[in-house]
């Protein structure tokens, strides 16, 4: 759980690394950010600081702002039904504007030699993709991934197939995804 005081600070860095990486939000947008700490009540660590642009049913973008090595844990999206209507799992792009992103996904790697910190969740795949401001990486449905910001943070912009996150599955078993704040 998020306390009011932590979501508004989250709201304030999130609005000054917008800033820092030239990408100007309306005062309606400001409104509009969410501050998820996955439940876990350690936001600072394992977190995420977003504002959801437009979110249909084919296209979705988003911003997303980490503080200096935060991490969003290892989840998957993957397809599933809604109002009886089969949906595939999101694609998305990840697009660095700012900092750096260690990005970890399915295939070779290990744990021993990535250069993220271990977050204080479960995560089972290290195969490393390092981004830097002007890099992206698309991960397609049913990928295994988790990313943290680098010692800087980072903003990274997000493009991707409808987003379903209440359908996201989280390694971790103890994550919500919807955040409460108190």
């Amino acid at each position: 759980m998020l306390t009011k005081k932590q979501y508004d600070e989250g709201v304030a860095f999130t609005v000054d690394a917008f800033n820092k990486a030239g990408i100007v939000l309306t005062d309606e947008e400001k409104g509009r950010i969410e501050v998820a700490d996955f439940g876990l009540g350690m936001v600072e660590q394992v977190g995420l600081q977003l504002l959801t642009y437009v979110n249909t049913e084919k296209c979705c973008a988003k911003e997303m702002a980490l503080r200096p090595g935060q991490t969003c844990p290892e989840h998957t999206h993957v397809g599933g039904e809604e109002n009886g209507v089969p949906f595939d799992g999101k694609e998305e792009t990840f697009r660095v504007r700012r900092g750096v992103c260690y990005l970890y996904v399915s295939g070779a790697g290990e744990r021993m030699d990535i250069r993220a910190a271990i977050p204080p969740t479960t995560v089972t795949v290290y195969h490393e993709i390092v981004l830097r401001a002007g890099e992206q990486y698309t991960l397609y449905p049913g990928t295994k991934h988790w990313f943290q910001a680098g010692s800087d943070g980072a903003v990274i912009s997000e493009f991707s197939t409808r987003s379903r996150d209440e359908s996201d599955v989280f390694e971790d078993v103890r994550i919500k995804r919807i955040p409460e704040v108190i």
